[in-house]
């Protein structure tokens, strides 16, 4: 393969893995070559200044981490998104271009079906199915979910100390008179006659 050159890649045409998608739904292809800046400046446009109640960021080979890096920036400058992840494979097809051809050598062109992982993810401002595989409800917001999720485990940690029950005061003194008494009964004499009915 030093004589060939990789001239053209093409994606196999699959439709989106997601049920009852709007026909109008905003699809962000995403390609190992994308800038993260473009991308998100047009799907924050869709999603904000459009109005578009969901869309589906997908790439596959090299660039799943840079479809899932998108994701994750609208989800957090958004809020409340709902989000279906679907992974399945898709088929590359790559042209690849003798360099050097000679009368008695290869062919002058070759055509490789890759098999490379893909991933779709879907974003929805309206709820989704939540049974569904792939299923992850919108994260609450940093500021107040955090602060939420304390005072609720503040507000129970201080109601279970107020609920659990004291032991009886004579139990609580018994312990204490056996805890004095223990390390001097080994050392003087008639120490035994002080020892409690229940240790003798």
């Amino acid at each position: 393969m030093e004589n060939f050159r990789k001239v053209r890649t093409s994606e196999e045409e699959i439709p989106l893995p997601f049920p009852d998608l709007p026909p109008d739904v905003v699809e962000m292809k995403v390609k190992e070559g994308s800038k993260i800046r473009n991308l998100m400046n047009f799907a924050m446009a869709q999603m904000e200044l459009k109005g578009s109640r969901q869309i589906v960021f997908s790439g596959c080979g090299r660039a799943v981490t840079k479809t899932i890096t998108c994701v994750e920036i609208m989800k957090r400058k958004l809020g409340g998104l709902h989000q279906v992840t679907k992974v399945r494979y898709k088929t590359l097809l790559e042209v690849w271009e003798n360099q050097d051809p000679l009368p008695s050598g290869p062919a002058q062109n070759l055509t490789v079906h890759k098999n490379v992982p893909s991933i779709c993810i879907l974003l929805s401002r309206d709820p989704l199915d939540p049974n569904q595989t792939g299923y992850q409800p919108p994260e609450p917001r940093p500021g107040l979910g955090g602060q939420l999720s304390e005072a609720k485990e503040t507000s129970s940690s201080s109601s279970k100390g107020l609920k659990r029950p004291l032991p009886p005061p004579h139990e609580e003194l018994l312990t204490k008179k056996l805890q004095v008494e223990a390390p001097h009964s080994p050392r003087g004499s008639g120490t035994t006659d002080h020892q409690p009915d229940c240790c003798s």
